[in-house]
């Protein structure tokens, strides 16, 4: 721990070293506002980043002093953190108010702001509304939980900014006042971090709680607003009423519909798989409540090919499709893959699963790895449970992803897909989903060449 003293006037404890609470060392810098930074790792990632660049900063690391926290004006707390954390209570006690960045940048933003969240897609509908906009000539910051921390976001010049808002951030966030609130689906997550099902839900929907305009999703009612909404616009995978978004049967093609006028077909969307049908339906609805031009939304959705890690196509190899879905970090990502990339004329999947469950049940995965899947190999810290699950599928535990692939190529047969698809975080065996999926990749093109 560094021993410093405490400014002599009010200051910011800013809770947590990460890319988010850097971010906020950053602002109050900028801002001439005196903050001091702790954080319980010994050696934080971004501690040698902040003493490079604030080498005037007060900083605790390790045994935080209690002190530091009740003399604060405030505590910023870092969107990792959970709510149970000792230190949090101390500001609680303290009557010592806790803040998120989200939270300081809405009280900031000049130009309407998007807010995204739900168990899964809200990164790939993050991207895809902002380069709608970006079609459409705004100029459009995107970021939050995804990219870019929310506070390096702010600009005069900026039309519109389109934030992914995780369940944690959401929970440091008094009121999200948003020009829209979003919430794409509901799947159980976090349970290690919220405790029970009901506080994650109760989280995800803050996103509403002081929004102008509600998007949600009519076909899970764990999305639909729970406070009275002045404006609402649903989407869905059904015929859409006046002012929501859904589908529709014309001239022989599936059609993306607003209200009662056909946008696209659905044949002529980039994006692969039932599920990011979804996800365009989405979008578009989003579109809709931030008045982005449809003509833009409809060219942006012929364009947009989905990003790293969801749903990735890695290539066509020795007669199988290979998907990398890394990003998949929960039961209902995974649910959402199998039922979007499940083939037809016999072609089945064969899953590659596993890694740290998070406390949540994966039960709900056997019925559709058997409807849908050839094989299952699992990986990780929930093996065991993963293979109890398996049932009659031919199904084996692989200790590194070159074996994980060794074994879905023998198991596959011509036309299947091979999806990576975990529904369990990677942090057992991996430093994140981004290096599972890369690499998946890897071990995929490395086979490919050995044919």
């Amino acid at each position: 721990m560094t021993v410093t003293p405490l400014p002599d006037q009010p200051y910011s404890l800013i809770l947590g070293l990460g890319q988010t609470g850097l971010s906020v060392a950053r602002f109050l810098r900028a801002q001439g506002e005196p903050f001091v930074v702790a954080d319980t790792r010994e050696k934080p990632p971004l501690l040698q980043t902040l003493h490079d660049e604030m080498p005037e900063a007060t900083i605790f690391t390790g045994l935080v002093d209690e002190v530091s926290i009740r003399q604060a004006a405030r505590v910023i707390v870092s969107p990792g953190l959970a709510p149970d954390l000792p230190l949090l209570e101390v500001a609680r006690r303290a009557n010592v108010p806790l803040e998120s960045d989200i939270g300081m940048f809405l009280s900031l933003a000049t130009a309407p702001v998007v807010g995204i969240t739900g168990s899964n897609a809200k990164s790939t509908v993050t991207s895809l509304v902002g380069e709608m906009a970006r079609r459409a000539g705004m100029n459009v910051a995107v970021g939050g939980n995804l990219g870019v921390p929310s506070l390096e976001l702010l600009a005069p010049d900026v039309e519109l900014y389109v934030l992914e808002l995780s369940s944690f951030q959401l929970t440091y966030t008094g009121q999200p006042v948003l020009s829209v609130g979003v919430m794409l689906n509901m799947s159980i997550d976090h349970l290690d971090w919220h405790g029970t099902a009901d506080a994650y839900l109760a989280a995800k929907q803050r996103v509403f709680s002081a929004t102008e305009c509600a998007v949600y999703n009519r076909n899970d009612a764990a999305t639909v607003p729970v406070s009275e909404q002045r404006k609402s616009v649903s989407f869905g995978n059904d015929l859409p009423s006046a002012g929501s978004v859904g589908l529709v049967e014309y001239a022989g093609k599936t059609w993306i519909s607003r209200g009662g006028k056909n946008l696209i077909a659905i044949n002529e969307i980039g994006m692969v798989g039932e599920h990011n049908l979804e996800n365009a339906l989405a979008a578009v609805a989003i579109a809709e409540a931030v008045g982005i031009p449809m003509t833009a939304v409809t060219e942006e959705l012929r364009e947009f090919s989905g990003l790293p890690h969801r749903a990735e196509l890695v290539g066509q190899i020795g007669g199988n499709r290979w998907i990398n879905d890394s990003k998949a970090t929960n039961v209902g990502a995974t649910l959402a893959a199998l039922r979007g990339l499940s083939g037809e004329d016999g072609e089945k999947i064969v899953l590659i699963a596993g890694g740290q469950a998070k406390g949540a049940d994966l039960s709900p995965l056997a019925g559709p790895m058997a409807a849908s899947c050839r094989a299952l190999v699992v990986m990780g810290e929930a093996s065991t449970e993963l293979l109890g699950l398996a049932g009659n599928l031919p199904s084996i535990q692989a200790l590194s992803m070159e074996a994980a692939v060794a074994s879905a190529a023998k198991f596959a047969a011509p036309g299947d897909t091979v999806l990576l698809s975990p529904a369990c975080a990677s942090f057992d065996m991996f430093d994140g989903f981004s290096d599972r999926g890369d690499q998946f990749r890897s071990a995929v093109l490395a086979w490919g060449e050995s044919l």
